[in-house]
């Protein structure tokens, strides 16, 4: 059970002094998929905290468990740290006097540490094969109890407590595994502070006797973990809170090997948008949008999952709706770039409860973003789409097109989807539109603004074309609505796109003269 402080004001934020020490976090994730954007929220609020205080953000991968490992999951998570903005001063690519930064290649370390456990009564060697810990669990279930490994029932199973140490000694010879457990104290509080929850207590009759060393030679998570923040200089361990219930062995760790434990944050969930529970890949399937930075393909089941950068969002835009889940920065703002986050950043203001994902806010917070990024920088970017498509143009045009429509768009390529008709000659024309606008003697109405537009001596500018134009549609006395619903049908294909007059100008007399005759000689009456 654990036991929280809901008065978290009222406990010491800190034992360390952020203005009097070089704040060093650390991101640890294992390259056993895909990196949720939890994760990246995880990776995220330590960079904010280490770049706040001009610290160090260090990312150190940990794959002591290499029956998960996952080809291409560690180039992901340095990929995705890039695309967002998130820098590392110390890792496997950087480098960094605290190496190596990836757990297998510090297999060797963790041995000694483990030993030092043993020697001073704080851990003992477990016999005990799957099948016998399977059978005692079965046992523990058919009496409807959980079966745990700990004080109560230690003497009951084969580890060096239990038996004598000449026996021991003989299975060591013989060859037989063992793991390396820790030796949990009976009956104990364990007491901490977290920045985010308080005082936060654990009786430790109710934890395990974790593992920390197994029979392959590799050390588990807790042992690993602890060893290297503490040969690392980890100030700070902010990571999510599924990792609270590991946070009473981490301090006994500490404890135990005297050393000077970090401060810990354990951030809150990330929620499903619907209903309750942390959000999930399946949550994003069902509700059509990403939980993971980047696209992923499952290397052994080829199956493909979305990204945020592939369905088209900002990464700061991305970073900025990471950092409002969970962190509140006491002011009515919402749009932040990175060095604003850094500077707003305080753990004090993070919620412990968790906090819902809305899809709907997430595409509000780029739509944000792509009102504030420079006409010429989304041109740019905007460039490839329309290479894929077949357009050759230039860039200057293709900014005048981003000033016109980027208002309407959430997206980069929504500025294709709503302004195609910059770049190509309609292809086809709407059917109901067709239908209802294309009238009997409409083409004749057409033919003879062809013929007032080819003959047009005036400056091919939006106004000055309007005010003529107008003038002649007036001097016909025809239905103005008609003409231009006719009209815009030809140079767009459908009923919708940016302002008549401002589509002419911008493709030029030739091109506008061209589609109101394809237009007369395609679409049927």
């Amino acid at each position: 059970m654990i036991w929280v402080n809901d008065v978290k004001d009222n406990y010491p934020k800190s034992n360390i002094s952020m203005n009097q020490q070089n704040v060093r976090v650390r991101f640890a994730p294992s390259p056993t998929g895909p990196l949720h954007m939890g994760g990246v929220r995880t990776a995220l609020f330590n960079y904010l905290l280490a770049k706040k205080t001009g610290g160090t953000f260090i990312l150190r991968i940990e794959d002591t468990d290499q029956t998960r490992f996952v080809p291409g999951a560690e180039d992901y998570i340095m990929e995705a740290l890039k695309w967002c903005g998130i820098q590392v001063d110390e890792g496997i690519v950087e480098g960094g006097p605290y190496g190596p930064y990836r757990q297998s290649d510090r297999k060797a370390l963790y041995q000694q540490y483990a030993s030092q456990l043993l020697e001073s009564g704080n851990a003992y060697l477990a016999f005990d094969s799957p099948e016998d810990l399977e059978q005692v669990r079965s046992e523990y279930e058919t009496k409807g109890e959980t079966f745990t490994y700990n004080a109560a029932t230690r003497q009951q199973m084969r580890n060096s407590l239990s038996l004598s140490k000449s026996v021991v000694d003989q299975l060591i010879a013989s060859g037989e595994k063992y793991v390396i457990r820790f030796k949990m104290p009976d009956d104990e509080v364990v007491t901490d502070n977290d920045l985010i929850r308080g005082s936060v207590s654990f009786n430790t009759s109710l934890l395990d006797d974790k593992v920390l060393f197994k029979s392959d030679g590799m050390p588990t998570y807790h042992l690993a973990n602890v060893v290297d923040d503490h040969l690392m200089e980890i100030t700070h361990v902010i990571r999510g809170e599924e990792w609270l219930p590991s946070m009473p062995l981490h301090v006994l760790l500490y404890e135990k090997f005297e050393w000077e434990k970090p401060v810990f944050a354990h951030l809150p969930l990330i929620l499903k948008p619907v209903g309750k529970g942390k959000l999930s890949k399946r949550d994003g399937d069902k509700m059509g949008f990403p939980v993971f930075p980047l696209r992923w393909t499952d290397p052994f089941t080829s199956e493909v999952s979305s990204g945020y950068r592939e369905e088209g969002y900002f990464p700061d835009a991305f970073v900025n709706l990471l950092a409002m889940l969970g962190w509140n920065p006491g002011t009515e703002q919402e749009i932040f770039s990175m060095d604003e986050l850094a500077e707003a950043f305080d753990l004090s203001r993070v919620g412990k409860s968790g906090s819902k994902f809305d899809p709907e806010k997430a595409k509000w917070f780029n739509h944000q973003y792509m009102q504030q990024k420079d006409n010429a920088e989304l041109a740019e970017m905007l460039m490839p789409i329309l290479h894929e498509k077949g357009v050759k143009v230039e860039v200057d045009y293709v900014v005048k097109v981003v000033e016109m429509l980027k208002e309407r768009a959430t997206f980069l390529p929504e500025i294709w989807d709503q302004g195609f008709y910059f770049f190509e000659d309609p292809k086809s024309y709407d059917p109901k539109t067709v239908s209802k606008r294309w009238k009997e003697g409409v083409p004749e109405m057409m033919q003879e603004i062809y013929d007032f537009l080819a003959s047009y001596q005036g400056a091919w500018s939006p106004a000055i074309v309007k005010e003529d134009f107008s003038a002649f549609v007036t001097k016909k006395q025809w239905n103005f609505g008609l003409v231009m619903n006719a009209f815009r049908l030809c140079i767009v294909g459908a009923a919708m796109g940016a302002d008549l007059f401002e589509i002419c100008a911008m493709i030029g007399k030739e091109a506008t003269l061209r589609r109101i005759q394809n237009g007369i000689q395609n679409i049927p009456v």
